[in-house]
């Protein structure tokens, strides 16, 4: 595992993402697996912008998402196929057929989930997955329980994930109570992990999952056991590590 620290949000997602534009040039055609929340905006803007000057070309590329709210439309201002389009694929040349996202409108979850595995598989395997952190250790929408979930799966948000999520929505009520998520068998059979993390807030969540015991009571702590992890956080998330 490989630490890398910023001084700030804006040093983090630019040397994020020369790590995730080093991956495009390297491999043109590479599988991509992608994140959303606040911890990836940064780096989107600089892979648009290094596109713009002529430095990146994404029209190989292949893209899947980590998760998305269950019962949201892709057009929903709140999901996450609509992050994604206006945060990066409407900015660069990607081919949007090349680009999948849970499908949040599948009521049948097993359904859902399982033709989501079998994109991953059809698609050789993620070649980097970025992640962020949650305030409680979770990655994409692993939450802490009692065991690793393995492959694509409908998830109950906890409590805390909500609060963390209600401010992009009118009201806490809005706030989708499921959502489909790639598993953790998914996310470390990814080649290449990439994990950003800013914040004081998110400082007790990184030193667990980098210090602590491996447990699913602390999801981000499996990444101990992935061969090629790249941490890159700023100094208040690093604030209580050695």
């Amino acid at each position: 595992m490989k630490i890398v620290k910023t001084k700030n949000y804006e040093e983090m997602s630019r040397s994020a993402a020369r790590i995730l534009a080093a991956q495009i040039i390297v491999k043109p055609d590479c599988v991509l697996g992608l994140a959303t929340g606040s911890s990836p905006v940064g780096l989107y803007k600089h892979l648009v912008a290094q596109y713009e000057q002529g430095e990146l070309d994404f029209s190989k590329v292949t893209s899947i998402n980590l998760d998305e709210y269950k019962g949201l439309a892709p057009d929903h201002e709140q999901s996450y196929r609509k992050f994604m389009n206006t945060n990066l694929f409407d900015h660069v040349n990607i081919d949007l057929s090349r680009t999948f996202v849970p499908n949040g409108m599948e009521a049948d979850s097993e359904k859902a989930c399982s033709s989501y595995d079998s994109r991953i598989e059809a698609e050789g395997g993620i070649d980097l997955q970025l992640l962020g952190l949650g305030n409680n250790g979770h990655i994409g929408f692993n939450e802490p329980a009692e065991a690793f979930a393995t492959g694509t799966h409908c998830v109950e948000l906890t409590q805390s994930t909500i609060e963390a999520n209600k401010r992009f929505f009118a009201s806490e009520e809005d706030v989708p109570r499921y959502a489909y998520t790639m598993g953790i068998r998914n996310i470390m059979q990814a080649r290449k992990i990439l994990m950003i993390v800013s914040g004081k807030a998110k400082a007790q969540a990184l030193r667990d999952a980098v210090c602590g015991p491996v447990t699913p009571k602390m999801p981000a702590s499996i990444l101990q056991l992935h061969k090629d992890v790249t941490i890159v956080a700023d100094e208040e998330a690093l604030s209580l590590m050695d």
